[in-house]
């Protein structure tokens, strides 16, 4: 090989390298649920949508929740990414500001008012999943019975 033959090719070794450190960022941030919330501290939150978070890799819902003195509470719920909401019927319009909704799903370990979801019930009674990593978030497959 020349030495312009050189060249290209670690010109090429170092747009790949640059290319596979850009792509596996996302993958950092992105976790496990049992890495961030616990299985064992289950929650059934009733209270008022303040924010609704449509973004990768995951969604959020911010929800003011009655505590037992009266003060609301904000929690951050996460959910599953815009891509598999919008698979279980959520659009950017879903969760205005001021909906009361309850969410049931798990707390986070550290206690903090963050959880993840698993489903949503609106005030008029319609129950959705939340797509997510957490146990229930996204509906049972279908048992297809062999012949």
């Amino acid at each position: 090989m020349n030495s312009s033959q050189n060249w290209i090719v670690s010109r090429l070794a170092i747009a790949g390298a640059c290319l596979a450190l850009t792509t596996a960022v996302p993958a950092w941030s992105h976790h496990a649920f049992g890495a961030e919330f616990d299985v064992n501290r289950p929650v059934k939150l009733l209270g008022i949508v303040t924010k609704w978070e449509l973004i990768n890799p995951h969604s959020w819902i911010h929800l003011d929740v009655k505590g037992e003195d009266g003060k609301a509470i904000t929690w951050m719920i996460e959910v599953g990414s815009p891509n598999s909401l919008y698979r279980y019927g959520f659009t950017k319009d879903s969760l205005p500001p001021g909906s009361e909704i309850v969410v049931e799903g798990y707390q986070s370990k550290d206690g903090a008012t963050r959880a993840v979801g698993a489903k949503l019930t609106f005030s008029d009674g319609r129950k959705v999943f939340l797509g997510g990593s957490a146990p229930g978030a996204n509906p049972e497959p279908q048992n297809s019975q062999k012949k």
